[in-house]
């Protein structure tokens, strides 16, 4: 493929550790070249407001700092990073994203629980053979643990729930101590977390159990080490692990644990009951822990949007199947949109490709909200967009699409524009006005054939000219673009058709 970079860079940023990975991209395959590797613990620095202390920012932006000389003089497009939950649930998240993406030297996406299990997913699919068996995928996180039914590289239940190795370790063990009676806390609160999703997801539903992330992988390698395991997690060798930690008495001690090294330690009781729970609600017997983590399903991810095979495409035609798209008044609209954007795009801000896909996608889903009700669904296509669980769409690409899909039509809401990230905030009230000004001239919804037309566009000017005597004859078509030269005029735009 023309312009493919010839390196790629996955970078995970959790709620325990901050990952790298670089990798070389030759004919389509993967070669590691680097991987980084440091326990920032970003979920241990959430105050009381659950907002990240100053001195758990600077641990996270030296971090980033240093993966940031790795991987600034990357191509754009080439490295793909996600916040995970801490992301997600920090209130000053956005303020410290903007710092975090200049030390970076990339933009960071935040995703959702369910986006980090299919990315997860897709990390361990690719770790294993394809053998067409449903596998029970489990990966533990510093804020969040994942869940995933799959066949290959196919997930088919998601669910992310509100447990992690770092969260569990700080609210059940404080100071460090480990008892029965904390440990049983501990247990409990978890099974109550899985009680909701223990029927889907139980021995029944899958043929075996693979385990993914940090926790799982130094868990295995303890029990195998210590000889309680001939391979893999097994319940009893699990059993013998607990009793082992509980005999430790405090985290300081487990390092007489083998193969535990004291960074993990820290966060090992956490993660260790989450795992006993785990086993004892859903009937496991055996896990082994595989090599793929979010970090590779990450890179594979952008493999595919490097050649043309986005999942985000496939999640729109599904959405637009779902909510019964008219098809055909749709692709009238994208062909008007195309013949628009091709005059019209600010192409200095952002690639032209980039921006005629979210427009793309735009045009598809911008009627979704007729399935619930007519009157005002834009908004209820906006909401859909914003807040359904959307496959390979971060929050920040589900917030861009959804204000594109609110903004096109009745009164221009400048304002949502300006809590999208950089560079949309800018482009995205253009991207607007082109959807639409398409969406406008085929309102009719018939197969009337539009004239030539020229657009020229600024800030604050939108030019639209037709053949001579053509608005003369469609009065509809012209009381229709007065409407909206009012509606963009009190948003400061001037329209004006000639």
């Amino acid at each position: 493929m023309p312009n493919t970079p010839e390196m790629v860079a996955a970078v995970d940023l959790g709620s325990n550790s901050f990952h790298m990975l670089v990798a070389g991209l030759r004919n389509g395959n993967l070669s590691i070249l680097d991987r980084l590797r440091e326990p920032v613990r970003l979920g241990a620095g959430l105050d009381a407001q659950r907002c990240l202390t100053a001195e758990a920012q600077v641990r996270a932006l030296d971090c980033l700092e240093r993966f940031g000389q790795r991987v600034r003089d990357m191509p754009p497009g080439s490295v793909r990073a996600v916040g995970t939950n801490t992301f997600r649930v920090a209130g000053n998240a956005k303020q410290f994203l903007n710092r975090a993406e200049h030390a970076l030297g990339h933009p960071i996406e935040i995703v959702s629980g369910a986006e980090e299990a299919r990315l997860i997913y897709q990390g361990v699919a690719h770790s294993l053979a394809a053998d067409g068996r449903r596998r029970l995928v489990m990966d533990i996180g510093g804020g969040s643990t994942e869940f995933i039914i799959g066949v290959d590289s196919t997930p088919l239940h998601k669910e992310s729930l509100h447990m992690g190795c770092v969260s569990m370790s700080l609210k059940y063990f404080p100071g460090g101590k480990i008892t029965a009676k904390r440990f049983k806390k501990a247990v409990i609160a978890a099974q109550q977390e899985l009680e909701p999703i223990q029927v889907a997801f139980r021995k029944g539903h899958w043929e075996e159990a693979v385990g993914a992330s940090g926790s799982l992988r130094a868990i295995q390698k303890t029990i195998v080490t210590a000889g309680w395991s001939k391979g893999g997690i097994t319940a009893e060798g699990l059993e013998r692990l607990v009793e082992a930690a509980l005999a430790a008495g405090e985290i300081a001690k487990l390092s007489s644990l083998p193969e535990l090294n004291p960074e993990r330690a820290q966060v090992f009781p956490g993660g260790l009951a989450i795992v006993d729970a785990t086993f004892k609600n859903l009937g496991i017997d055996v896990m082994h822990v595989a090599d793929g983590a979010l970090r590779e399903g990450l890179l594979y991810d952008l493999i595919g949007r490097l050649q043309h095979d986005d999942v985000r495409s496939r999640t729109v035609t599904a959405i637009a199947d779902r909510y019964h798209v008219d098809r055909e008044h749709a692709e009238r609209v994208r062909k008007t949109v195309a013949s628009l954007s091709e005059q019209a795009l600010d192409t200095a801000r952002v690639d032209r490709e980039t921006a005629w896909q979210w427009l793309d996608w735009a045009c598809e889903l911008h009627e979704i909200g007729l399935d619930i009700a007519h009157s005002q669904y834009h908004k209820h296509s906006a909401y859909i967009v914003e807040n359904a669980d959307l496959p390979g769409f971060s929050q920040q690409d589900q917030k861009l699409l959804a204000t594109l899909v609110r903004a096109h039509r009745r009164k221009f809401p400048s304002k949502l524009f300006k809590d999208l990230a950089h560079p949309w905030d800018d482009v995205g009230p253009r991207l607007a006005m082109l959807l639409r000004l398409g969406i406008l001239l085929n309102r009719n919804r018939r197969l009337l054939d539009l004239p030539p037309l020229q657009v020229q566009m600024t800030e604050a000017l939108v030019t639209l000219q037709f053949p001579q005597g053509w608005l003369a004859e469609h009065p509809l078509t012209a009381a229709d673009l007065e409407l909206e030269a009012e509606y963009l005029r009190a948003a400061g735009v001037d329209l004006r058709c000639t």
